[in-house]
């Protein structure tokens, strides 16, 4: 059985997708882009926008009852891989003992022209 997850102070979905699912104990949280949920702005320069792509997750890991603590595979995706270390840098803030998994790509583009987009699996 799944149950969908849709936190308000997350960005709604563009598309025909769910913000989270939960089944079978893990929370899979769909890739977040860098808007700000209350002001509709999306935020500038990559720090900025991991920042804000990791608060988005956040909200959603919260409105399940999870943290990010409970984070085990994180995925990045970057539009120009240079981008790494200050993507990392911020990255760091949020998760800091017990670091989930993760893996980072730089792809060709990203939806809105974004510079970065994560997505998340957690667990409990």
């Amino acid at each position: 059985m799944k149950k969908i997850i849709a936190s308000p102070l997350a960005p709604k979905a563009v598309g025909p997708y769910s913000q989270a699912v939960e089944a079978a104990g893990a929370l899979y949280v769909s890739g977040q882009l860098p808007l700000d949920r209350s002001t509709g702005i999306m935020a500038e320069g990559i720090e900025a926008q991991t920042r804000q792509a990791l608060t988005n997750i956040g909200h959603i890991l919260h409105e399940a009852g999870y943290d990010y603590a409970d984070v085990v595979k994180v995925t990045v995706l970057l539009q120009n891989i240079s981008d790494f270390a200050a993507m990392n840098a911020v990255y760091a803030e949020f998760f800091t003992v017990d670091m989930p998994a993760r893996v980072c790509y730089e792809v060709a583009a990203l939806p809105m022209g974004v510079l970065v987009e994560i997505d998340a699996i957690a667990a409990k």
